[in-house]
């Protein structure tokens, strides 16, 4: 064990000169990537960038909200993320008459700063590498389901050791696929407070339509301020606590990022499966992304029809449109990428190397077989998955079935059942019913489910249809009588009759709860997919983990033979990361090339009074016409808003600071280009670019469009 944990180490050891802006590296680990980012032009030190020794850029950098970054620029915890890494906050404490989307918010004092239950803010405050710990007691004998539970087991001890000496949170995590493993402590921060947003027209400028587009004119940004007791620890919300004063925060740049410039951005990429066989990706950009685009767009038409008529339904529905059109348009130029890109018939043309170097020796033995394995397992896998994405796409995107669902615990109750127990169901069903009725519009999910349910039924074998389909297939006419009888006799559409439900709510009701037609349909559909599709999807999804491990650490010892000079970056997995990279502009097809920043002047250009996504306001075009950006203004004159580089990034480095080779915040990663999306599969330097908005434009909103020049006044500006 001792030899094969020495050399996975050596392999790890090895360094490597891999494209300069492709790699996701940690941070504690960063002295082997020194040098090469000292000879691009960084000016700085890696132990300026993470220590645990003295403070560092770590200490300024935060997993805002569990699935963006946010960074910290006041001595007094003011922080930066992107607004649509805040918008679900700015739509929680929107209402018609306080359109916070609509108008913006800024709080000119403290005490106007909104408290924002359960939203967090985790700050790394380092990291062990404990993959000999978790892993003792593995051989190559052990087989896959006992090094499951040998790991599991070693994880479980070692966690607890480490919380037995720290109040901080304590985190084990898998990395290169499970062959390597980091223990993380983290400080979780729990009262953190909206402090200020740019209206929609300026945070999310051009809407759907330029989402992952290049050229982008999107301010991007929100403000949020974390708080803590008066002894400075991390506790839930209260009036005492006072705002946080970090042991770091970044110095703001007014320089600007000019073509060639260095850059490096810091934070906490989500997923990304870069070491994956030809086959995987072909299912993911071929079988699995179109179903998923196709059924996503269909449920967005009939958002958009709904909200272009109503102010109100535009409201509600924002936050579940921006989720569910996030993820539809970055999928289709993952798609559109990787055909372009012929990105499979690469990774086909590695896997036969692959093979081939395996069968030179003997010692290779476990990798002889892995990409045709691969193959069978994979087409085995591809109906489970399709099942998997046609449930959650079409019957849990029904909002009537994911809401009755709440109340299964209450239709579960007996005779026998405490009331104390009852009465905690009841109490938390009263909440789901208010914010579930706060952003619900009937008409919207009727349409959503006669659609979704029809797509169902159209694209499912009899094998993995649920009973519901069949019912409605052979009972109904159509798919429009069922939706109509289900909404006319289910109690869920009804607020006012379900608080009475609840009122009176007792033992004996819990059958005729049971009986509901949407629980009903919601149970059909759920216990189907657990009974029938669950179960051997997660059998071979662990298969194909195993698999995986074994091709990892088998492309580990492929390069340390065939190219030493190459270094492995893990796969993201929503922990601290670094990546560096040049700003630059890109040509993605034939006589097209763009320039590596956009202006103000392009929203002017774009302004569209009839396209929500393209209205301008008065107070910009006011700036705008008379030039007035103050110190914002680059050298050329204008007022730059956003800007490309080749930093290696993915969903969750949303919000992330884009530092300069001083360690200066640039600006707030918020996208990427949609040519390269499929960087999450396959990384091609010349597509793939993260886009920014320019932090000088922030600062320009802030002070000059919105006057909240206090915020300006808590930071460190570098002329």
């Amino acid at each position: 064990m001792k030899k094969l944990l020495l050399s996975f180490i050596v392999l790890m050891s090895f360094s490597l000169q891999l494209r300069a802006d492709e790699g996701m590296w940690i941070p504690m680990l960063l002295q082997n990537n020194e040098q090469e980012m000292q000879e691009m032009g960084m000016n700085i030190t890696v132990e300026d960038i993470y220590s645990i020794n003295h403070s560092s850029m770590k200490d300024a950098v935060v997993l805002f909200g569990g699935g963006c970054t946010g960074e910290i620029v006041s001595d007094q915890g003011l922080l930066l993320t992107n607004h649509h890494c805040g918008f679900d906050w700015i739509q929680y404490h929107s209402t018609v008459e306080h359109d916070y989307l609509t108008d913006g918010f800024w709080a000119m004092s403290m005490e106007e700063e909104l408290p924002c239950p359960g939203l967090t803010a985790v700050m790394l405050k380092s990291m062990k590498d404990v993959t000999n710990f978790v892993l003792e007691g593995i051989t190559k004998e052990t087989s896959n389901e006992e090094r499951a539970k040998i790991i599991n087991e070693n994880i479980k001890k070692v966690k607890e050791e480490a919380e037995a000496t720290t109040d901080y949170q304590v985190v084990i995590k898998p990395f290169y696929h499970g062959n390597k493993y980091y223990m993380i402590y983290n400080e979780v921060f729990k009262d953190v407070r909206m402090v200020g947003t740019p209206p929609s027209n300026i945070g999310k400028f051009g809407g759907d339509t330029d989402n992952w587009v290049w050229p982008r004119h999107t301010g991007d940004f929100s403000i949020f301020r974390i708080y803590v007791s008066p002894e400075g620890k991390a506790v839930e919300y209260s009036e005492d606590n006072v705002p946080y004063k970090p042991n770091y925060h970044f110095p703001i740049s007014l320089k600007g990022a000019e073509k060639g410039d260095f850059t490096f951005v810091f934070g906490y990429p989500a997923r990304t499966n870069e070491y994956l066989p030809a086959v995987a990706v072909n299912q993911e950009a071929n079988v699995i992304y179109p179903v998923s685009v196709d059924l996503r767009g269909k449920i967005l038409d009939i958002y958009n029809k709904h909200q272009e008529k109503d102010p109100k339904v535009r409201i509600q529905y924002a936050s579940k449109h921006a989720g569910l059109g996030n993820g539809w348009k970055k999928w289709m130029g993952v798609i559109e990428g990787i055909n372009n890109f012929k990105g499979v018939q690469k990774k086909k043309n590695f896997d036969e190397k692959f093979t081939e170097w395996a069968y030179k020796s003997r010692q290779r033995g476990a990798y002889l077989n892995l990409i045709s394995d691969f193959e069978k397992l994979y087409a085995e896998y591809e109906p489970y998955r399709l099942a998997t994405t046609y449930l959650s796409e079409t019957a849990l995107n029904i909002e009537i079935y994911t809401f009755a669902a709440e109340f299964n615990g209450l239709a579960k109750v007996t005779k026998e059942t405490p009331q104390e127990e009852i009465d905690e169901m009841i109490a938390a069903a009263k909440e789901a019913t208010k914010v579930f009725f706060k952003d619900y519009y009937q008409p919207i999910d009727e349409e959503v489910a006669v659609a979704m349910l029809t797509e169902y039924i159209a694209n499912q074998p009899a094998d993995f249809r649920p009973e519901l389909l069949n019912t409605i297939v052979n009972k109904y006419d159509n798919v429009q009588a069922y939706v109509d009888e289900l909404f006319a006799k289910t109690m869920f559409t009804s607020e006012e009759g379900i608080y009475k439900f609840l009122d009176e709510f007792k033992a004996s009701k819990a059958k005729k709860l049971a009986k509901d037609p949407a629980l009903m349909a919601y149970n059909d559909v759920m216990d189907f997919y657990f009974n029938n599709i669950r179960t051997k999807s997660v059998e071979l999804s662990n298969q194909i983990a195993d698999m995986q491990r074994v091709f990892m650490r088998g492309q580990m010892e492929y390069y340390a033979e065939q190219n030493p000079d190459k270094r492995m970056y893990p796969d993201a997995n929503f922990t601290l990361r670094v990546t560096y990279g040049k700003v630059g502009g890109f040509s993605p097809r034939d006589a097209v090339n763009y320039r590596h920043f956009t202006t103000l002047d392009g929203i002017m250009q774009k302004e569209n009074p009839d396209i929500y996504d393209y209205v301008v306001t008065d107070r910009l075009r006011e700036l705008y016409e008379n030039k007035d950006y103050g110190r914002y203004a680059d050298k050329d004159g204008s007022m730059h808003v956003a800007f490309i580089a080749g930093n290696h990034t993915t969903g969750g480095n949303s919000g992330s600071p884009i530092l300069n080779a001083d360690g200066h915040l640039l600006g707030l990663n918020f996208d990427r280009t949609w040519e390269g999306t499929m960087s999450d599969l396959i990384y091609d330097p010349s597509i793939c670019k993260n886009i920014s908005v320019d932090i000088r434009y922030v600062l320009f909103i802030i002070d000059k469009y919105a006057g909240a020049t206090r915020l300006v006044e808590e930071m460190t500006i570098v002329e």
